[in-house]
C-alpha cells in the first residue's frame, strides 16, 4: 500500500498528539515579530499600504480602529523598505503579531471576509514552519559545510511573498512528513499507468521510457514492476512507471482517478528502495542514494505561494523538448558553453497522465488539469568539476540566529575583499542570462531557486546552474532569427512577452527579487553601500554589451537600463485580484506603477 492509516484497537487516543517542534511562546513571538515587519515592508513596497513618514527614519500606519502603528524602516533600491522588527509599536507598547495586525487592518487592506479568512489561516501556518526553522537552525558556519541537498531544508522560503509556507491542504502531520525544513528523507513508492492515459517524452538518448528506466531503477526493481502486472493479469508492456508523492495519491489520486484504479488502468508499485529529500519546491525530490540518478518532479495539489503546485499536462508533455531546444542553444554557443560553463539542468524526460474527463473541460479550475505526472531532471552533481560545490541563490539571503549573513561566511572563506567577491558573483551570474536574452530572446526566471550559483573550493562565485525550464523560459513574442531553429512543439508550449516585459523576467526574478533584498545585507554586514552594490550589477551589464557590439539594437529593445520599472507585485495578488477563488488558467504577478531603476541612474 501507498500509504497505511494508522488503526487502533479502541477509539480512545493512544499516543500524545503531534506539536511540531519550537512551538512556544518564544519561538512564536521571534517569529512573528520578524514576519510582521515583513509584512509591513513588503505591503508598503507593493503600496497596499502608504505609512506615513515621521522624524527620521520613523513611519506611522493608521490602523482601522483609528489607532496606529509605529516603526523604524529604512528606504532602499526599487522603492523597497526594511523595517525593524524590534522598533515596531502599537499605543507606546512592543508589537509583534502579524495576525492582529490582519484583523485590525482589514478594511485599511481592502480585504473581504474570504479572503481574510484564508489569509490567517495562511499567515499562521507559515509561522508554525517558521518557528520549526528557528528551534533547528544552524550557524551560518554550519550551513556552508552542508552539501547542496541538505542546504535546502534550511531555507526559510521566498523574500518578497509574506505567506510563504501557506501549504493549503496539508495538515500539521504533513508538513512535518514531507515539508523541506522537516529534513526527512523518504522512498517514493512508484505506480504503473496504462498507456491508454499516460504518454512518454524523452530527449535524445532517453527516447523510450525503457532508456530512462534502465538508468532510474535497479534490475529487480524493474523485475519486481513488471512481476505486480503480470500477477494482475496486466501486459507491462503496455505501461508506464513513474513514482508518485504518497500524499498526492491518499488526498487526490485516490479519490480521483478512482474509475481507472478500479479498472486495473492504474496500478500500484512498490518503492523502488531510493531514498529522495525534498528541495524547497517542496514537489522536487533530490535523490540522496544516487547522485548520478535524476531528480523528480511530482504533482502536489496544494495551494502555496501563489498556486497550486501540479504538473500541467502539455507544459509536461513538452518538457523534454524545450529541454533539446535550450541545450541546443548553449551548446552551439562558444561562449555560453566554453566561457560561461552555464550548466542547464533540464527536464529530459516526463510521463504524462491524463485525466479522463477534467483534461477535456476548459472551465474547470486549472488545479484539476495539473493531477498526476512526474518530470527527470538532470542531476546537478555530476556536472559539478572537482574543487566545484553549488547553493542556490536564495542562500545568499540567509541570516543565522546569531544575526551573521550566510554570504558574508561565504565572502569570509574566500578570502577576498567584498567587493571583489561580489564582482565575481556578478561575473558568474550575469553574462550567460545576459547572453540568452539579447541574443536568442529567450530568458530563464532567475529568482533565488531557480537560479543556483556554483562555487570553486574557496567559496569564490565561478559561473551559474539554472533549472526549471518548462515552466519558466519565456521567449520574445516579437520574431527573431534566432528561434527559426525553434521546433513547433517548444514553440507552442513557450509563453511569449513583448520585449519590453521580457526584460521583468530578469528584473522581478533577480533584481528585484533578490539583489533588493541582498544589497542591505552587503552594507550592514560586508560594507558594501547599496549604491556600490547596484553600480557592480551596472558595470557588469555595460561590460556585456562592450563585449558583443553586434547586438546593440537588442540593447535597445531589451532594456535593462531604463530610469523606472514596472512595479510587479505578488502580495497584492492574493490580497486583491485572485484571493482564493477557483479559476481556470494560473494568475499572474499583478502589475502596480512603476518603482525607479537603480541600474538605470547613469548610463
Amino acid at each position: 500500500m501507498l500509504k497505511s492509516p494508522a488503526t487502533h484497537d479502541s477509539a480512545e487516543p493512544t499516543a500524545v498528539p503531534f506539536t511540531p517542534p519550537g512551538l512556544n511562546p518564544q519561538g512564536w513571538d521571534r517569529a512573528a515579530g520578524r514576519l510582521l515587519a515583513k509584512m509591513l515592508g513588503e505591503f508598503a513596497y507593493e503600496e497596499i499600504i502608504e505609512p506615513v513618514p515621521g522624524a527620521g527614519d520613523h513611519y506611522t500606519l493608521a490602523l482601522d480602529d483609528a489607532c496606529s502603528l509605529s516603526f523604524r524602516a529604512r528606504r532602499g533600491a526599487y522603492g523597497s523598505w526594511r523595517v525593524d522588527p524590534h522598533s515596531i509599536e502599537h499605543q507606546g507598547r512592543r508589537f509583534t503579531d502579524p495576525l492582529a495586525f490582519l484583523a485590525r487592518a482589514r478594511r485599511l487592506l481592502a480585504l473581504d471576509g474570504a479572503t481574510l479568512g484564508h489569509l490567517l489561516r495562511e499567515l499562521s501556518t507559515t509561522l508554525a514552519s517558521d518557528t520549526r526553522l528557528d528551534h533547528t537552525a544552524l550557524t551560518s558556519a554550519e550551513l556552508a559545510d552542508l552539501g547542496y541537498a541538505e542546504l535546502e531544508g534550511h531555507q526559510t522560503g521566498h523574500p518578497w511573498l509574506v505567506l510563504n509556507k501557506g501549504r493549503i491542504g496539508f495538515s500539521a502531520t504533513d508538513t512535518a512528513l514531507w515539508s523541506p525544513e522537516a529534513r526527512r528523507p523518504a522512498r517514493l513508492p512508484w505506480i504503473a499507468v496504462s498507456s491508454n492515459l499516460a504518454a512518454y517524452r524523452g530527449v535524445p538518448g532517453l527516447g523510450a521510457p525503457e532508456d530512462l528506466y534502465v538508468r532510474e531503477l535497479d534490475p529487480p526493481v524493474r523485475e519486481s514492476f513488471t512481476a505486480t502486472l503480470r500477477a494482475r493479469g496486466l501486459d507491462p508492456d503496455m505501461y508506464l512507471f513513474l513514482p508518485v508523492h504518497p500524499w498526492q495519491w491518499d488526498e487526490v489520486l485516490l479519490p480521483l482517478f478512482a474509475p481507472a484504479i478500479a479498472r486495473g488502468e492504474i496500478v500500484p508499485l512498490p518503492t523502488d528502495g531510493d531514498l529522495r529529500l525534498p528541495q524547497q519546491s517542496i514537489r522536487t525530490f533530490a535523490n540522496l542514494d544516487r547522485a548520478d540518478r535524476h531528480t523528480v518532479k511530482l504533482p502536489l495539489s496544494i495551494l502555496n505561494t501563489l498556486v497550486w503546485r501540479g504538473l500541467p499536462t502539455e507544459r509536461t508533455l513538452a518538457a523534454p523538448a524545450v529541454t533539446s531546444w535550450v541545450h541546443g542553444l548553449r551548446d552551439a554557443d562558444r561562449f555560453l558553453r566554453d566561457e560561461c560553463g552555464v550548466i542547464l539542468l533540464g527536464e529530459v524526460a516526463s510521463v504524462t497522465v491524463e485525466h479522463p474527463l477534467y483534461d477535456h473541460l476548459a472551465e474547470v479550475p486549472y488545479q484539476y488539469k495539473e493531477l498526476l505526472g512526474a518530470i527527470w531532471r538532470e542531476p546537478l552533481q555530476p556536472r559539478l568539476a572537482p574543487g566545484e560545490r553549488a547553493r542556490t541563490l536564495a542562500s545568499l539571503l540567509h541570516t543565522d540566529p546569531q544575526g551573521r549573513a550566510f554570504t558574508a561566511e561565504l565572502v569570509g572563506r574566500s578570502g577576498l575583499d567584498p567587493t571583489v567577491w561580489l564582482q565575481r558573483l556578478f561575473s558568474a551570474l550575469l553574462p550567460p542570462l545576459l547572453h540568452f536574452l539579447y541574443r536568442y530572446g529567450t530568458v530563464f526566471s532567475p529568482h533565488g531557486e531557480n537560479a543556483i550559483v556554483v562555487y570553486d573550493s574557496q567559496d569564490v562565485p565561478v559561473r551559474l546552474a539554472i533549472k526549471d525550464f518548462v515552466d519558466d523560459v519565456n521567449v520574445s513574442a516579437r520574431p527573431l532569427p534566432e528561434h527559426d531553429s525553434m521546433p513547433d512543439d517548444v514553440r507552442e508550449i513557450l509563453l511569449t512577452e513583448d520585449p519590453s516585459f521580457l526584460t521583468q523576467f530578469i528584473h522581478s526574478g533577480l533584481f528585484v527579487g533578490v539583489f533588493r533584498f541582498l544589497a542591505p545585507l552587503c552594507e550592514e554586514q560586508l560594507g558594501v553601500p547599496e549604491e556600490e552594490f547596484f553600480a557592480l550589477v551596472r558595470a557588469e551589464i555595460l561590460r556585456h554589451q562592450a563585449r558583443f557590439p553586434g547586438l546593440k539594437d537588442r540593447y535597445e529593445m531589451f532594456d535593462l537600463l531604463t530610469p523606472r520599472i514596472e512595479r510587479l507585485c505578488l502580495n497584492r495578488n492574493r490580497l486583491h485580484l485572485d484571493g482564493y477563488r477557483d479559476r481556470p488558467d494560473r494568475p499572474h504577478a499583478a502589475v502596480h506603477g512603476t518603482v525607479p531603476n537603480p541600474l538605470g541612474l547613469s548610463r
